[in-house]
């Protein structure tokens, strides 16, 4: 419970300064051109609020609401979520959006996701400042593959160096994902480079089995907890893990997968020792664990002052934002699809013990998601907005108030659905996988 309560609390706290900051976006491009903000919510508030408070002398009411989907401004003369038809009846206002030219309302609906852009690059600066940089070099480690990649091609002890001739440098989420969508990548194997043809089918059927591609530490015992379940077991150090009842494994990432399946249970380990295969019974703790360490590839630490962790924190933002725009095509595949998640999915990354570290670099992936989403051309995101903007701008003709209407609704019933969905998704894999 206390897990679950600590990535919940996590998930609020990033989700919530998401919010205010994209919304502030979209407020601050209003007050530059003296559009009236009606108000400023965190959530929404159908009905009624949480708390609200309206400064003399301001036009703006801020609030919080009870509805925690979100948050949202609402300005005057806008079709928006609040469905305000009648103030549209009235004649325009000087202060409305509305009849402000076409350049300025185009700033005030990309606000919100200038501002996330910013918000991410801002807080990867302060993370690489204050921690500094660490990763691993993936042309320099031996990777142990899954089953699917070794299917590919691939084999444990191989070295990735490039993918389609590009060279790559780190072991995380975007050169990954390079790998799994190229279509040839080079290896470093033994005393020579090879080149590997990536079947046409491996992307899928990669996303099918929602497997680790590759590890970085093999599945061997370095040390064991005194009087941990490992050690009463029988397991020494030197062993080899090379399965978990009967389902083979070559790295730590796929025994801790299994492990993870048998909590507060018993396991039997194939294990291997001096060229001989034992089997090993032993017990699985509430975490997952059965009390060992293994060796893990040497970290490259990089420090940075101020001036320098400033074009650091850029880079590293657009490669988090590449990465998460190479994942957007995947969203219309069938395993794309089955792989949406929702809070849960989300509140998941987060860590069960708080690291600042940890939740300001999760913060600032998030707001580059969350700005992407809004970019996206669906009526009641602010890339729908955009949409009908650029479209004024070409013609010269302001949409019919009647259709933008109309694409609003539609744009909500589809975010719901979308949130429904996914949210659904959550509660199918927790209960039924």
């Amino acid at each position: 419970m206390d897990t679950i309560l600590i990535k919940a609390l996590q998930l609020i706290l990033s989700l919530s300064i998401l919010v205010v900051v994209h919304e502030f976006g979209h407020f601050l491009f209003a007050k530059l051109f003296r559009v009236r903000v009606e108000k400023f919510y965190l959530f929404f508030n159908p009905w009624f609020s949480l708390f609200k408070f309206k400064p003399k002398k301001s036009d703006t009411e801020y609030g919080i609401g009870w509805l925690p989907l979100g948050g949202y401004v609402k300005i005057s003369g806008m079709i928006d979520e609040s469905m305000d038809k009648e103030a549209l009846k009235q004649p325009p206002q000087p202060w409305e959006f509305r009849i402000k030219p076409a350049g300025q309302r185009l700033l005030i609906m990309i606000g919100g996701v200038l501002m996330n852009f910013v918000l991410a690059f801002f807080i990867y600066s302060l993370v690489v400042f204050k921690w500094g940089d660490n990763y691993i070099p993936i042309d320099k480690t031996p990777l142990f593959f899954s089953e699917v990649a070794q299917q590919a091609g691939f084999q444990d002890g191989d070295i990735i160096l490039a993918a389609d001739g590009k060279a790559l440098q780190r072991y995380d989420d975007l050169d990954l994902f390079k790998i799994i969508d190229a279509k040839q990548v080079t290896v470093f194997r033994e005393d020579r480079k090879e080149t590997i043809a990536i079947p046409g089918d491996f992307k899928s059927r990669f996303l099918a089995t929602r497997t680790i591609f590759a590890d970085f530490s093999p599945a061997r015992i370095d040390s064991l907890l005194p009087e941990g379940n490992g050690e009463k077991a029988g397991l020494k150090v030197g062993d080899k893990i090379v399965s978990v009842d009967g389902k083979s494994i070559n790295s730590l990432g796929r025994l801790s997968l299994q492990l993870e399946n048998h909590k507060n249970a018993s396991v039997e380990l194939g294990v291997v020792r001096d060229q001989e295969t034992l089997t090993i019974t032993t017990d699985v703790d509430a975490g997952g664990k059965i009390g060992f360490t293994t060796s893990r590839p040497a970290l490259v630490h990089e420090k940075y002052n101020f001036f320098k962790s400033i074009p650091a924190g850029i880079s590293f933002c657009m490669r988090k934002l590449s990465f998460y725009v190479l994942q957007l095509k995947l969203l219309f595949t069938k395993e794309g699809l089955g792989s949406i998640g929702g809070f849960g999915a989300i509140g998941s990354l987060f860590p069960a013990t708080w690291n600042w570290n940890t939740f300001w670099s999760m913060t600032a992936f998030l707001s580059i998601m969350l700005g992407v989403m809004n970019l996206l051309p669906i009526p009641a995101l602010d890339g729908g907005h955009v949409m009908f903007l650029l479209y004024e701008v070409v013609t010269g003709r302001q949409p019919n108030e009647k259709l933008m209407e109309y694409a609003q609704i539609t744009g909500m019933f589809l975010l719901f659905a979308i949130l429904i969905y996914a949210n659904g998704m959550d509660i199918i894999r927790a209960f039924f996988s």
